[in-house]
């Protein structure tokens, strides 16, 4: 098994535990962890022997508390495009389409790209104290890993346009209310939780699994276009004065003060 910097994996059985393991940033995504986990993924669905993933994050505060937002704080347009498109390719489609159920074990903060992640697995399961969220919109920014498609598919359009539009977080019980996750549990059940439905699964045909996945994900329509839609927004708010207002102010620890209306 390979091992990497950022993720810790651990095998139960047939199934496969991934650990985000970033907890003293609260679990944040950078380039390099992603590419961790495009690695990983990969290798678990490759591996006959696993049938399951349970993807998490370490310690009790975040499964994913966000992006690093210090990684992209000076890109252009161009940039923020390719940011969004190569994330979206290696990491959030990879887990959509996975032949093999991924569950989200939320142990805590999920908000941005965290919430994105969870959003991309098959099935999710939060702990009672977890947080949701979108707040792109506080950085000139709009959700960029499919936040804008599947939250929307999962919540229906008023749901998620008050969730994206506000930037603010839920509770774990409001994301169970919204259909968002599918179970809520104390957080020393939460990855019990998640074995057993992976387990429960393990149990039936790998062919139907995989087939009932593609026709389930195909039921969703022409959704390609709108994950490119969101590609292109998400990248044109890198060229705007608002971009460079929301993380200055971010990285300042203020409140932002956007004035622009292009």
């Amino acid at each position: 098994m390979m091992t990497y910097k950022h993720l810790l994996i651990e095998d139960y059985s047939s199934l496969r535990r991934i650990v985000i393991n970033r907890e003293s940033k609260l679990n944040a995504l950078n380039t390099p962890l992603l590419a961790d986990l495009h690695r990983a993924l990969t290798d678990a669905l490759d591996d006959d022997t696993i049938r399951g993933v349970i993807l998490t994050g370490a310690g009790p505060k975040a499964f994913v508390a966000g992006a690093d937002i210090t990684e992209f704080s000076s890109f252009d347009p161009s940039q923020g495009r390719a940011l969004a498109l190569d994330g979206q390719t290696k990491v959030f489609d990879r887990i959509h389409n996975a032949g093999k159920p991924v569950v989200a074990a939320i142990n805590g903060y999920a908000l941005g790209g965290g919430l994105e992640l969870a959003l991309a697995c098959h099935i999710r399961v939060a702990a009672s104290h977890a947080k949701l969220g979108l707040p792109e919109v506080s950085l000139g920014l709009i959700p960029g890993y499919g936040g804008t498609q599947r939250l929307t598919q999962l919540a229906g359009r008023a749901r998620a346009m008050e969730m994206i539009l506000t930037g603010g977080m839920i509770s774990a019980a409001e994301a169970y209310d919204y259909g968002i996750v599918n179970h809520v549990v104390e957080p020393d059940e939460l990855l019990a939780k998640a074995e057993g439905i992976l387990q429960q699964i393990a149990e039936r045909s790998p062919n139907a699994i995989r087939a009932a996945i593609r026709a389930v994900n195909a039921s969703l329509g022409h959704v390609k276009s709108g994950f490119a839609t969101e590609i292109e927004e998400f990248g044109a708010c890198f060229g705007t004065p608002d971009f460079k207002e929301g993380v200055d102010a971010f990285l300042a620890k203020r409140k932002p003060n956007f004035k622009s209306d292009v």
